[in-house]
This record gives structure tokens, sequence and C-alpha cells, in this order.
């Protein structure tokens, strides 16, 4: 089968591997779809990932397909099945996972391989984390349930309710679904962005106000002069994952506001705070790493609910072979007022969802 290996740092090439064969307890799935992401993104920028990937594996985690062999035990699927497996799956027996945060398992088995025309799920992830997808619901639409999982668990984790008011920074895929999802909960959004065309998006996926920091003298005090009473927000989102967005972050919101700190920096990079603010602000500082199986599956029902704009964040389409072009070009920032793709759907030859097919840019 074709499938894509990273190699090394910013190489990604597509070759021929050995069909997977299904161990006990485990599924091989035909790809029907796999998105691009910003995980995968900065994995092939670097050329590794601690947690999740290193060199000389297959690549890619948002995926969807159908099953097409059954390991012995795995009797709660048949061929034929259409299902979307999560990328890891916890061991639920550590300290972490007794103490739910199976996010954080001592034993957190990740499962990688998502650009190929077949994948191997493992048989704890076929357990704990492999989801049935209606027949009306294409598979790029259930392959956003990965990334949408880790920004419902940083909603729920910062306690977002309906009527707060939530700066987010960043207007990339994971800043536009953390916009979209908090304001199909009712929260009203202020977008902070970069790039000209992320005001319309930003707006297009829910941002009630957006302010281009190219535009205002001070991002901060922008940001702020757009809550109630000028305060800061209830909560603000970072999802840029640079120092100076940390800092804006910690800036942006209220006395007794809380700060997500969902970008993750590269190893080693050191962030300068204001302690007195923090201290006298009594803000709440947290942080938000990956998916647990239960916001994975409140993340599906909320695709699958209808409620959510699936087809405006897939933006291109490209096969197996197209891989590595894409990846470059994603490397690269397209011109200002040039809008840039939010997700591309990937399919393992040169059939395109009809789904996809019609998108326009949103906005």
């Amino acid at each position: 089968m074709r499938a894509a290996v990273l190699r090394g740092q910013e190489d990604l090439r597509v070759e021929d591997v050995a069909v997977p064969s299904a161990g006990p307890g485990e599924l091989v799935l035909r790809v029907g779809a796999a998105l691009t992401c910003g995980t995968d993104l900065k994995v092939y920028r670097r050329g590794y990932h601690a947690k999740m990937l290193t060199l000389d594996r297959l690549f890619g985690h948002e995926l969807a397909g159908t099953v097409v062999e059954v390991g012995d035990g795995a009797a709660s699927f048949a061929i034929g099945d259409r299902v979307l497996p999560l990328n890891s799956a916890p061991c639920d027996a550590c300290f972490y996972c007794r103490n739910q945060q199976q996010n954080l398992c001592d034993d957190l088995l990740f499962n990688n391989g998502a650009y190929a025309e077949f994948i191997r799920i493992p048989a704890r992830i076929v357990e704990k984390n492999t989801l049935r997808i209606p027949e009306a619901m294409p598979f790029e639409y259930a392959a956003l349930t990965e990334p949408l999982a880790c920004v419902l668990r940083g909603l729920e984790e910062s306690n977002a309710r309906a009527g707060q008011t939530a700066i987010v920074l960043g207007a990339g895929p994971i800043g536009l679904l953390f916009i979209h999802a908090a304001s199909l909960m009712g929260l009203h959004v202020i977008a902070v962005v970069k790039r000209k065309d992320q005001i319309a998006t930003a707006q297009h996926f829910g941002a009630e106000q957006v302010v281009r920091i190219q535009d205002v003298p001070d991002p901060v005090a922008a940001a702020r002069a757009l809550t109630p009473e000028s305060r800061g927000a209830d909560i603000v989102f970072e999802a840029v994952a640079t120092p100076e967005a940390w800092q804006w972050a910690v800036q942006m919101a209220r006395k007794g506001g809380l700060v997500n700190l969902f970008g993750g920096p590269p190893s080693g990079t050191s962030v300068s705070l204001d302690t007195n603010l923090i201290h006298y602000s009594d803000l709440t500082l947290k942080a938000s790493f990956h998916h647990t199986p239960a916001t994975a599956r409140r993340a599906f029902e909320m695709l699958a609910s209808g409620r959510f704009n699936c087809q405006d964040f897939l933006t291109g389409t490209a096969t197996i072979e197209d891989l590595p072009n894409v990846f470059r070009r994603m490397l690269t920032r397209p011109a200002d007022g040039i809008a840039a793709e939010i997700k591309t759907a990937i399919f393992p030859s040169a059939h395109t969802s009809q789904s996809v097919a019609a998108i326009e840019e949103p906005g």
C-alpha cells in the first residue's frame, strides 16, 4: 500500500509499505479520509514529537474509515463498519487515570499512520476509543473529532459557560475550533488575529468582535476595550504557542479570570510573566493537553448533531501522493489578504468526497 513516512526534519516521503494485518483485538481499516493538523505540521517541521511520533514512522493521526479486517476478540465491530478511531487510549489503571486525568496517562497509547491506504488500530484503542459513524456522516467530518475533543476538554477544564466573555488568541485551525465551539456554547467570543483574511474567517465561525494586531498600537488594550466595562475577559484561550501570546493572554484576563495556555511552544521555551499582575488579580493559569475518551465522545456528538459547521473547516483536498507538497505549502504563509487553508482532507486516491468538492471559502 502507499503511505506517508516521516524520515526526518521536513523529510516526508510517500512509500510502498506492507498492508497491516489485525492481531488479537485489533482492526484494520481502509482509510476513508485523513486531515492535516497543526500538530502534524509541528512534527514535520521539527522531525519528532515528544510523545506521539519518532522518525521512520507512519504519519498522520486524524482519520476515519471502514473496517476491512477484524482480529480475534474484537467482537464489537464487523467488516464494513464505518468507524472513527481516536489517535490514543489511556490504560485506566495508573495514578493519573484513577484520578480522572486520562490525558496524562503514564502509558498513553498513541497510534499514527492516517496518511495511508490502510491502518491498523491497536486493541486498546479499539476497546476504549473507537466509535461508529452514521451512514450519512462523511468520513472527513468524523475525522474532526480528535482536534475538537482537545478543544472541548480545554473549554470544560476552563469551566466555560454561556454568557461569559472569552478572548481567543489565534485563528489557525485550533483557534477557529475554539471560536466556533465557544460560540455554540453561548460564550461571547473576541478573536485576536494576525492576518487580514482571518478577520472574516473568525467572524464566520462565531467571533462577535475581532482585533487584528497590526491594526492597533496595543493589542492587549484593544482586546480589553471590547470586553464589558473594559475589565478583561472571563477566559482567555491562547492558541498561538509563542511567548508573546502567553504574555498577552495573561494581560487580557479580568481580575479573577482564567487563562488557558493551550498552545504548546517548543521544548526549552521560557516566558516572562508579570507576577504582581497574576497575584493581585487572582488569576488562574492553566494548560490543556490532549483529550480523553469522554471529551472525544462529546466532540463526536457535537459534530454528528449538525450544529457544528464541519464543511467550512475543510478548505482543500489532496491525495496521499500530494502530501509532501501539501506540507511544504503549509510551511509558507500565503500573501496577506489571500485566505489560508484551514484543514486539507487527504484521500487515499483521486476520489474526492462530494461534501468537500463543493466547498467555498468561508466568509
